[in-house]
Parts: C-alpha cells; structure tokens; sequence
C-alpha cells in the first residue's frame, strides 16, 4: 500500500517543518522499519535513533501521530487502525469530516527535549532528573567484597514492574507536568524511586521519602493525567508507582506536615463524611489550615467575594444520598493499603 510519511525535520535552534515521503509498505512494517527504508532510498539525511530493533534498547523513542512511541514496536497495520479509529470519531463529532483518503503517517521529535537535528532529542535534562533521585541501592553490602546480598522470591517480585523500564523517554515526553515545570523529575525518575522504596535491600528509605517528599521536584508536581501510563511501552504503569510513593509518604505525615498533605488528608476525609467534598469546608482546612494559616486565609477573601456576587459561593452542603456506599468503598481501600505486600 501506499504511505505518506510526514517527518519532522529541523536542527538545532531553527524553526522546524514537515518533509513528506511516500513509500509502498506492507502492514506489518514497522515504523522503523519505514524510516530506514526512507533513511537508504530517499534520504539519507533523515536523522533518528535506533539500536536494537527488539523493544529493549528505547533508543527509537519518538512521537507517532501524536503519541509517543517506539518505532520498533509499533507498525504501519496498527497505526492505521488507530488513526482509522480516531478519524470514525471525529465524523461522528462533525469534526474534519473530509479527510484525505491516502493514509498519512506524522513522525515527530519526542517533546519535552530541545531537539538536536530532525527525529534526535537532546535528554540532557532526562538523565539528569533521573539521577536527581540517586537510583541506586543503597547498602552495607555493596561496601563488603565476596558477599551476597539475597532477597526472598516475594521480595525480589516487588520489583518486577519497575525494573522493566527501558528509559525510553516516552513518558517524560507526554508529561504536561514537566512541560510547565521545568524542575520536576518526570515520571521515568519516580518510578525508578519507587524501585529503591520498594526494594528490601535499600537502607535509605526514609531518607528517599523525604527527597520525594517535594512540592516542585517529588511527587507532589505529578498531576495525574495518565499519559505516562498510557504511552509506556513496557507496561511500567509511572503514576501507579508515584501514587505508591505518595502513599508511603501519607502514612508517615500528618495533616500539619504541608498543604499538599493537608490536601489529600482533608479531601478523603471529607467525602468520607459526605460522599462528596464540602468545598467551605475545604478551602478553610487545606488554604487556611483551620484558621491556623492567615496568609493562607486572606488569599481565599477575593475568590470568596468573587463567588459571592456571582451567586456561585455555596451557602450549605447537602451530602450525598450514596455516602455510606462511599464510605465504605474507601475504607475498603485503605484496609487493602494496610495489608502487608
């Protein structure tokens, strides 16, 4: 069949544009597989990173139609099924409804990267947040020549998950967090936290809680949006794994701890009590800290006097009809966190 591959092209610090190729390809080619084809008979100036060719290496890292990827892995029959997929939606929304019939392929740099030359990132910044959070173990028995240091098969399962990063870079692309915050770690960096927090050889776990335990920086920058999960080509699952850390952290903290502790203390807490959240009540416990904080409590005056004259500022809370069904939910959820893993 017949394919036009459009591929970023740019080097480093000019303005980027789109070159178009058209190439005859069978289904079950991979997108790498279409870049070399274009890279030895087209093109030769066409640059990309690849190594393996096996989904081990994560060197082809780049945005496929938007979403970014490994060209080993993903194939032309694949994507057009999803782009197929995608165009279905947007007939039915009246949205672009004459698309081109001849199928079209867009190939970009992964972002959150300044890019050096076409489909090549400069992961600078990627490696240096990844070793922001020490990703090492840290223990005695690294210091004691000739000794193993063994952990149980239930230990060692515990990282299972985390170790199948392949540091591709396609979470940190996707993560809309570090596109606005240029100082927090990304997704990669905490899920390989998570691996030391989990790992039973590590002798530094309080310490790494606390490292992570940052507004800017830790977890707390995360704003879960699950891109991370969705485009991970291992399955790592990155928000899962921050959402443990978060969790340890939580069961160490108290309320008085920060306002993004007090944040998500307060929100279980008061729709366990409602089913809902209270807003009043809320922005009074978590901005204010109960009265406590008066900076904090002059900051909600204008937002308050705001909602007040456009009739938006709730008067009273009605809780919600299904708050024992909540509540118990919840507190299922939180027995399941207290069991041992």
């Amino acid at each position: 069949m017949q394919v036009i591959f459009k591929i970023w092209r740019q080097n480093q610090n000019t303005v980027p544009h789109f070159q178009s190729y058209q190439l005859e390809v069978d289904p079950g080619m991979t997108i790498l597989d279409c870049l070399h084809q274009i890279k030895w008979e087209q093109d030769g100036s066409v640059a990309f990173r690849r190594n393996c060719r096996n989904t081990i290496c994560g060197s082809c890292g780049m945005r496929i139609n938007g979403r970014s990827a490994l060209a080993c892995k993903e194939n032309v029959g694949s994507e057009l099924t999803r782009l197929n997929q995608i165009a279905h939606q947007a007939t039915a929304l009246a949205v672009n409804p004459g698309a081109s019939s001849q199928p079209v392929m867009t190939i970009a740099p992964l972002g959150n990267m300044p890019v050096i030359k076409d489909l090549v990132v400069d992961m600078k910044s990627f490696w240096n947040h990844l070793s922001a959070v020490d990703p090492y173990v840290s223990s005695a028995a690294r210091h004691i020549s000739e000794r193993e240091f063994l952990q149980t098969p239930e230990a060692r399962s515990q990282l299972d998950q985390t170790g199948n990063c392949i540091l591709c870079g396609a979470c940190y692309s996707e993560c809309n967090a570090r596109e606005v915050n240029p100082e927090f770690v990304g997704p990669h960096a905490l899920a390989k936290a998570y691996r030391l927090v989990a790992d039973s050889r590590d002798q530094q776990r309080e310490q790494r809680l606390e490292a992570y335990n940052q507004k800017d920086q830790g977890v707390w920058a995360c704003t879960r949006c699950f891109y991370c999960n969705s485009v991970c080509p291992m399955e790592v699952a990155p928000l899962d794994q921050i959402s443990k850390i978060k969790q340890q952290i939580l069961d160490r903290k108290d309320a008085q701890s920060s306002r993004w502790i007090r944040h998500r203390k307060v929100l279980i807490h008061l729709v366990k009590q409602g089913g809902w959240v209270d807003e009043r009540r809320f922005g009074l416990q978590v901005v204010s800290n109960s009265f406590r904080d008066l900076r904090g409590l002059m900051s909600l005056g204008p937002l308050g006097l705001r909602m007040l004259v456009r009739g938006k500022f709730p008067l009273g809370f009605e809780p919600s009809q299904g708050t024992p069904v909540v509540r118990s939910l919840i507190e299922a959820v939180e027995a399941l966190e207290d069991q041992p893993s």
